[in-house]
């Protein structure tokens, strides 16, 4: 067995938000006895300013895992949602530590989702949100938007737009929660698979850095739920992009003999048709902590059977004509 090396490289993409949710990490490891040095990595989706629906599915961890192979860093610290659903044999996530909040938040001026009139500009790099937020009905404009939480926020207080749409998670990690109106409520809006967490990646051969990882920050709780979710996406064959929302939670119930045990809770939603005026397919199940991905392959394999299959998925053809709307 490998052991840990005495002082951890962590690495990271070099935006506020990565570099703030990778020092609770760091912070997290070092108290427990494992010093760590965090180390920037620049992706080539920090480098480009094209829409993320054009860029490909692993553009913000490819060059993260790229430094890790190579042995320039010990560790990555990724945002879950942004991992492709094949994971390289010689990587390994050994850990999947407690979930920020799951959510959609909502900024606008004051008012929450469901005050907007017609026709008002809400602002989202997400296929998933564009779907969903369409599906509503209530004649809101959707608008392509990319860029860093002050860019994104910065068109709504500066009137361009009425509002944006962006991860509950990321504003609590900067400490900025209160600038949201409305925390959106998955019955509304289904978060990304995997939104919120993140995973702690080591190289496979590394066994004594996994097993610290796994003793210090893994949750089993989380790594079950997002393992649901995001056997959805494997399952659909769908890139971290395409318009799927999922959402599992520990749920407690009672098994045949009267004892409480936990099970797994799992929604899902797909948008169908073109982006801006198409429908958004939903459904759910529950089942066993220790068959995560089985049950993940079962809710899709049943939105499969509402009419996803052989319907053009937003967020495919139809997205690049969305982004190119704007």
């Amino acid at each position: 067995m490998t052991t840990a090396p005495t002082t951890l490289k962590i690495g990271t993409r070099p935006s506020k938000l990565a570099v703030a949710q990778t020092t609770t990490i760091a912070d997290r490891l070092t108290t427990a006895g494992h010093p760590c040095e965090i180390v920037t990595v620049s992706t080539s989706g920090d480098r480009s300013t094209a829409p993320v629906t054009q860029l490909g599915v692993g553009v913000f961890v490819s060059a993260l895992r790229d430094a890790l192979t190579a042995g320039d860093i010990d560790v990555a610290v990724h945002s879950f949602k942004d991992l492709p659903t094949a994971q390289p044999a010689e990587l390994r996530v050994a850990a999947v530590p407690a979930r920020e909040d799951p959510r959609d938040a909502f900024v606008s001026t004051g008012r929450v989702l469901g005050e907007l009139g017609r026709g008002a500009r809400v602002g989202t790099g997400s296929p998933r949100r564009a779907a969903q937020l369409y599906a509503l009905g209530r004649g809101l404009e959707v608008v392509p938007i990319r860029g860093n939480v002050d860019t994104r926020i910065g068109k709504v207080r500066s009137g361009e737009l009425d509002a944006v749409v962006l991860a509950a998670a990321g504003l609590r990690r900067l400490g900025r929660i209160d600038e949201a109106d409305e925390l959106i409520d998955p019955l509304q809006m289904l978060p990304a698979p995997a939104q919120g967490a993140l995973a702690i990646e080591c190289r496979e051969g590394d066994t004594g850095l996994a097993e610290t990882l796994r003793s210090v920050l893994d949750d089993p709780g989380v790594r079950a739920a997002v393992t649901a979710e995001r056997a959805v996406l494997a399952t659909l064959e769908a890139g971290c992009t395409a318009p799927v929302g999922a959402l599992a939670d520990v749920v407690s119930d009672l098994d045949d003999d009267g004892r409480t045990i936990d099970r797994l809770s799992l929604r899902a939603a797909l948008g169908v048709g073109e982006i801006t005026e198409g429908d958004v397919l939903r459904t759910s199940a529950t089942g066993e902590m220790d068959a995560a991905e089985k049950l993940g392959a079962a809710v899709a394999h049943e939105l499969l059977d509402l009419g996803a299959d052989g319907l053009p998925p937003a967020g495919l053809g139809s997205v690049n004509r969305w982004i190119g709307s704007s």
